[in-house]
């Protein structure tokens, strides 16, 4: 019912030539099996008016319709070309007509064309479904957290931590990719204090999601006893320094899993000191380099309440799961 109020909505909104001011945020829960699926959207690249980009809709599409999900999230590189705003809501028709639950967060593309950050925050901030938020003074734009709530709805069951992994480093002294920085570890950490000690001091389960993957990618596939679910067709593209997000991860224990995007051709995850690194799948069409084997898709990860494990698999074209895998309850070495 949710959703077609949330279509019908927009429809009315559309054919009457209003202004869309805000979108009403929907509240997030388990649902009556005591299960939560998100469905994971990466480098969708739209360039407006390239026929290949609706190889990314026609993905989309089918893998929303196969799998019915409670959120989606674009981890960044949604926009590839002007007109920006042209761009965001071609790639966002597929969700938004459903009626779904929405986030995003940016990649290192989406802000290089004509529009800021801010400004395409803004434009979401008026989708039906949109939750995509913010935290003013904090480094970055798309920095916010996404509460799970009960089945009865009485209480957070789970939780889905959304950081601005930004772009480019400023640093002359440093190439590559910038990283998260000081005070966005420091606001994580503190938040996942507070909802651990209104949880009793138990650390509730979470996921994080970001554009950039961290250092600590590189350092799980490079080891000797890395197992890697998937493929790892080049190096993580991640940043020269550690501010220490996965230490506050590690110490805070409540991030089970941390998906990313931005590396076109990988899509696997593997264990690092009990915490789950893990790629979504590339959904972008032949706007950019890509080649996994089996063409683009999109990653589900299914929660069940109560428990601190979760499953995972990789949806392609044509109705094809690949990649399924349990998480188990605690997740220990």
């Amino acid at each position: 019912m949710k959703k077609l109020i949330s279509l019908f909505f927009l429809l009315i909104m559309s054919f009457s030539g209003a202004t869309v001011l805000s979108a009403q945020e929907p509240i997030l829960k388990f649902n009556s099996n005591k299960k939560f699926k998100i469905v994971q959207f990466t480098d969708i690249h739209w360039v407006p008016g390239n026929e290949k980009s609706n190889e990314a809709k026609q993905c989309m599409n089918e893998i929303l319709d196969a799998e019915k999900p409670d959120l989606v999230i674009y981890t960044g590189d949604l926009v590839f070309g002007a007109p920006a705003e042209t761009a965001l809501r071609e790639a966002l028709e597929p969700v938004v007509l459903r009626g779904i639950p929405f986030s995003v967060v940016f990649g290192n593309h989406d802000d290089e064309h004509d529009m800021t950050r801010s400004e395409i925050y803004q434009y979401l901030c008026k989708q039906p479904g949109n939750l995509t938020g913010t935290v003013e003074g904090l480094s970055g734009v798309s920095n916010y957290i996404l509460p799970v709530k009960s089945v009865d709805g009485e209480q957070t069951a789970a939780l889905v931590y959304c950081l601005d992994s930004h772009s480019y480093s400023s640093l002359k002294e440093v190439e590559g990719y910038d990283w998260i920085k000081r005070d966005q570890v420091n606001w994580y950490a503190t938040k996942s204090r507070v909802f651990t000690e209104e949880n009793g001091g138990i650390p509730l389960p979470a996921l994080a999601f970001f554009h950039i993957p961290l250092p600590e990618y590189n350092q799980a596939a490079g080891t000797e006893s890395a197992a890697l679910i998937g493929s790892r067709l080049e190096k993580a593209c991640a940043p020269e320094l550690n501010t220490g997000l996965f230490t506050a991860m590690l110490e805070a224990k409540d991030v089970m899993g941390v998906f990313v995007g931005h590396d076109h051709v990988n899509d696997y995850l593997t264990r690092w000191k009990g915490i789950i690194l893990g790629y979504g799948r590339f959904t972008g069409g032949d706007t950019v380099y890509n080649g996994l084997p089996g063409g683009n898709g999109g990653r589900v990860i299914e929660l069940t309440e109560g428990k601190r494990g979760f499953k995972t698999w990789i949806r392609l074209k044509n109705n094809v799961v690949i990649n399924e895998v349990i998480v188990p309850d605690g997740q220990e070495e």
